[in-house]
């Protein structure tokens, strides 16, 4: 698991889905009419006539190797606009889009100046943008480490980001102009410098037009193991996707105790760091496990409920802070409850679902 973008696709995130599937299918077409390519080139000396170079030179990408890569990236910093809504995170996107423009001027400038070169064409494509999506990535998704190579580096769940957004940085001569302008704006814009999230934004009225005409084009059902495919394999669906929850819990329950072992450790509680004794078969999928012996104390739970959940008490206010980040309230239950009423797993578990 190198990434925290969870397993749900596109769920709950339109406004990425929308720029995937527009963005892409425009680049492909450019490809296979290059003659029309010269009118999407994003050129810094425009004249008054051709102002309109800015706005389509920095949205469309005309590098197919450009728009993988940035597509890449969009679709792991989808998890943002999961947490903090499609308005919030359009508005992210359009303050550092019109910052990362200004910034590309006056890093341009600066350029010429220290250098005597001229910079006249960029990159084309939502690259500024992209890039400053890594300013929150490093700040806000916390970092596990997931295996290492050569017994020395370590592989974090953030790598294969960074490695496509190294990969993005070294595509283009000017690539490194871009992706500087883009984290500046990120930065400036993430810190609410000047009180830039209140300057530029996405008004409301726009975001009630999207809700209800674009939205519903580009929305995502709700994946779900409910699908009438048969009763076996619906018990097996259910069975893998138990696993690989515990397999994410056990992983962050690792890693939280690695970051606190400073601290007395409290006294062993039945529940999430204990599934490993109380479940000992969990690894052994298949058809040739041993059969589990029955427990005396309690009967099993049926087979549509989760073995993470139990009736532990869940403290209010952590609901409701939950709900506030844009979770569902039964999200947020099973994740304090999966969880042991820890509110800072329980956001790395929405995160990465």
């Amino acid at each position: 698991m190198f990434t925290t973008t969870g397993s749900r696709g596109l769920y709950k995130a339109p406004l990425s889905k929308g720029l995937l599937l527009v963005l892409n299918c425009l680049t492909v077409m450019l490809t296979l009419l290059p003659q029309y390519q010269e009118l999407f080139v994003y050129t810094l000396q425009v004249t008054q006539h051709q102002v309109w170079r800015l706005l389509f030179g920095r949205l469309i990408c005309l590098d197919v190797k450009d728009a993988f890569c940035s597509s890449l990236l969009i679709y792991n910093f989808r998890i943002f606009e999961r947490r903090f809504g499609t308005r919030k995170f359009a508005s992210f996107l359009f303050g550092t889009w019109v910052l990362s423009a200004l910034m590309d001027f006056l890093l341009a400038q600066a350029f010429q100046f220290l250098f005597d070169y001229e910079v006249e064409e960029l990159p084309a494509g939502l690259i500024a943008p992209v890039f400053s999506l890594f300013v929150p990535f490093y700040r806000l998704i916390p970092s596990m480490p997931v295996t290492q190579v050569l017994g020395h580096i370590h592989i974090t769940n953030k790598s294969l980001v960074y490695i496509v957004g190294l990969q993005l940085l070294t595509s283009g001569p000017f690539m490194w102009l871009v992706a500087l302008s883009g984290l500046i704006s990120g930065g400036l814009y993430h810190s609410n410098f000047l009180w830039m999230q209140k300057l530029l934004f996405v008004p409301a009225w726009v975001s009630c037009i999207g809700r209800y005409i674009l939205e519903p084009l580009f929305s995502t059902s709700q994946p779900s193991s409910e699908t009438p495919v048969g009763m076996g394999a619906t018990l097996d669906i259910q069975r893998q996707q138990r696993m690989d929850i515990l397999d994410q819990q056990l992983m962050l329950a690792q890693y939280n105790e690695s970051t606190r072992n400073t601290r007395p450790q409290p006294q062993p509680q039945p529940g999430f760091l204990q599934w490993t004794r109380l479940f000992p078969s969990l690894r052994q999928r298949g058809p040739n496990r041993p059969p589990m012996q029955p427990r005396p104390q309690a009967e099993a739970p049926p087979s549509t409920q989760s073995p993470l959940l139990d009736n532990s008490p869940v403290a209010e206010e952590q609901v409701a802070l939950l709900v506030e980040m844009g979770f569902t309230r039964t999200d947020a239950l099973e994740a304090l409850r999966a969880s042991n009423n820890d509110i800072n797993m329980a956001t790395n578990f929405l995160l990465q679902h």
